[in-house]
């Protein structure tokens, strides 16, 4: 029989303006700070001037450019320090939660919609909105006369993402979805930059006058993946000087509520604010921080801004499932998955320490079926037969459905470079930063599998005691007892 599972990550990355959601600051725990002109990683001390030495003297120019643009004053809720991660928001005062700490006018804003009043507008209007951003981006940069100027001078060179990573630092995700999933990513950007390249820069030199390289256009590519908002109204994609500076703390819980589009800024103007709350309260002295996306993985947050967390259930592994065009029954059973919401292929999510998705077994025994099994692919069953999937429908089919899914974990398992318990000595030891993401995601995606096999084991082991689809049928005609022993009627 044909295997009709596999174990891996998507094979199609999806757009960058699908995925991102609120992404880093410059830089973060686990992540190496940007190189700065100073050494000093003590707090900015609340209430005392920005032009403090310890703040490198592109960040106070920076601030100052918000001050003249009458974004921030000297009474400001939170300014930029030198903190542990490298870069962030510290306090001047008490913040209460929910309490405002800084509103930026859309005039500031870098997005499609300042791309298409720009210059090269009108070039790249049939582009992706995140490819005209990264263009947008890497144009102002090369200018000296950019109104972004002193922004764009406070952006990293580089994160800790994994698309930033060398091959030898890639060689340590060996047999990792992360490592097949950073290189799609790199190939998609390559791609887009090549196609870009042809289309739009060479053709117009006079307005790129300066070269742009494949280095230039990941640059933007990971400052928009770790730094843009998107999810807000009217708003996709885009980049916010001075909230983008803060950073991620996993003890924060929830993304409730900590930030929002305002419309006018007051009587006078009518510029839209992005607002910035916090999500807890902060004493003064210490950083302004918020939860980028609960819901990610370590795996992306590792390719997203380049460090990971070490809580158990950022560990995931993605089980791709796929209905193969070999199949005898595939019309079938395509039919049977469109119509409850699912396709030809199916990704499901597997979260360290949590239950399965709830519709993997159905997609599961779904694709096993066959042989004996087969008739409920049959029209008569098509309204009910993903009802009766939700239960184990013979033995033969939920046998296999184990087998197969724990050779995939095995093989899968087989193809890391370390074991769990090497990765655990590891992670004792002062490691660099890349390396610690590295040992964490093979650790984690380890541990999955051999939770997945585990499941897959104990119900291997229930077999016997399972009841099917033929008994329970036979009792809902009252044909069986209890116990599994059929009735037999007699004549009166």
């Amino acid at each position: 029989m044909v295997n009709p599972f596999t174990l891996s990550p998507p094979s199609a990355f999806l757009s960058p303006t699908k995925t991102l959601k609120r992404f880093s600051a410059l830089t973060h725990s686990k992540r190496q700070p940007r190189p700065l002109s100073v050494t000093v990683t003590s707090l900015h001390k609340p209430g005392s001037d920005i032009d403090s030495p310890h703040l490198p003297p592109n960040v106070q120019t920076f601030w100052q450019w918000l001050r003249d643009e009458g974004v921030v004053s000297a009474k400001a809720p939170a300014r930029p320090a030198l903190v542990q991660e490298g870069l962030g928001l510290v306090a001047q005062r008490d913040l209460a939660r929910n309490e405002v700490v800084l509103e930026v006018p859309k005039r500031l804003w870098i997005n499609p919609d300042a791309v298409a009043a720009s210059e090269i507008g009108s070039v790249c209007s049939d582009l992706k909105p995140w490819v005209s951003v990264a263009l947008f981006l890497i144009r102002e940069k090369l200018k000296s006369d950019s109104p972004w100027r002193y922004y764009l001078d406070v952006l990293p060179e580089y994160t800790n993402s994994t698309i930033y990573w060398s091959e030898e630092e890639l060689a340590e995700l060996q047999g990792t979805q992360l490592l097949s999933t950073t290189l799609s990513v790199k190939e998609y950007v390559q791609n887009e930059f090549l196609k870009v390249e042809e289309e739009i820069i060479s053709p117009h030199k006079q307005i790129f006058p300066s070269p742009i390289t494949l280095d230039d256009f990941f640059w933007a590519f990971g400052i928009l993946r770790s730094r843009a908002f998107s999810r807000l109204r009217g708003q996709n994609l885009v980049l916010i000087p001075l909230a983008d500076l803060i950073n991620h703390s996993p003890s924060i819980t929830t993304e409730d509520h900590a930030w929002e589009i305002k419309g006018a800024a007051g009587l006078f103007s009518w510029d839209t604010l992005f607002s910035l709350r916090t999500p807890v309260s902060v004493k003064a002295g210490e950083q302004v921080m918020i939860q980028y996306d609960i819901n990610k993985s370590n795996a992306d947050l590792a390719l997203d801004y380049g460090f990971i967390e070490s809580k158990a259930d950022r560990n995931a592994f993605t089980l791709t499932l796929e209905i193969s065009e070999s199949d005898p029954f595939f019309g079938d059973k395509l039919d049977i998955a469109e119509s409850n919401g699912m396709g030809e292929t199916a990704y499901f999510d597997i979260v360290f320490d949590r239950p399965l998705p709830p519709t993997m077994l159905q997609y599961l025994r779904l694709v096993a079926l066959g042989s004996t099994d087969a008739f409920l692919l049959e029209s008569i069953f098509r309204n009910s037969v993903w009802g009766h999937l939700e239960l184990p429908v013979s033995r033969a089919n939920e046998e296999l459905i184990c087998q197969v899914v724990r050779d995939a974990c095995k093989s899968a398992l087989s193809a890391y470079h370390t074991t769990i318990e090497e990765d655990e000595k590891l992670k004792g030891e002062n490691l660099d930063p890349r390396l610690e993401i590295a040992v964490g995601i093979r650790e984690g995606e380890k541990k999955v599998l051999h939770q997945i096999d585990e499941t897959f084991k104990g119900r291997e082991s229930e077999l016997d005691e399972l009841e099917y689809y033929q008994e329970r049928r036979l009792k809902d005609l009252g044909l069986c007892g209890e116990l599994g022993d059929i009735i037999f009627w007699e004549p009166k």
